[in-house]
């Protein structure tokens, strides 16, 4: 479940009020680490082409095999449609979470990896290290804006 804005700093009124101390950044990096975990979540349940989508930013861009890039959830969604990607499963974990001083936009990098399944069911592992940056919404939601 994604914790909103609102709840965050309802707990974090609840904390200071009980004299613990939370810093916002605090906050907002568990917002991220929580939005990584839904993203992973959702294209497990979901597959790549809409959690890649859904969880993308309308500026978002990717970039991909022999550096290309691909812009905009729609054309990212495009991209994750293709059948390789039918089947594909990935996990990943930030290791380091940072954020903006003013806190709207947070970056993460750790090791991912994708398991992909060709047309006879040949499992095929790739990893590496991930990189993403995500963006605060007008909403209050969190976007990436490059993966």
């Amino acid at each position: 479940m994604i914790m909103s804005r609102l709840t965050l700093g309802i707990l974090l009124f609840v904390l200071t009020d009980c004299n613990l101390s939370i810093s916002s950044a605090e906050i907002t990096k568990q917002e991220i680490k929580q939005v990584e975990q839904d993203f992973m979540n959702h294209l497990q349940k979901y597959g790549a082409a809409d959690a890649f989508a859904l969880f993308a930013a309308p500026d978002a861009v990717i970039k991909r095999e022999n550096d290309s890039l691909i812009l905009g959830p729609q054309a990212i969604r495009k991209y994750y449609e293709n059948p390789v990607y039918h089947n594909a499963r990935a996990n990943w974990s930030p290791t380091q979470i940072s954020v903006s001083d003013d806190g709207k936009m947070a970056w993460t990098y750790g090791p991912y990896q994708w398991t992909i399944y060709d047309s006879t069911g040949k499992e095929s592992r790739f990893s590496g290290i991930f990189h993403t940056i995500w963006k605060l919404q007008p909403d209050g939601s969190w976007k990436y804006v490059w993966d």
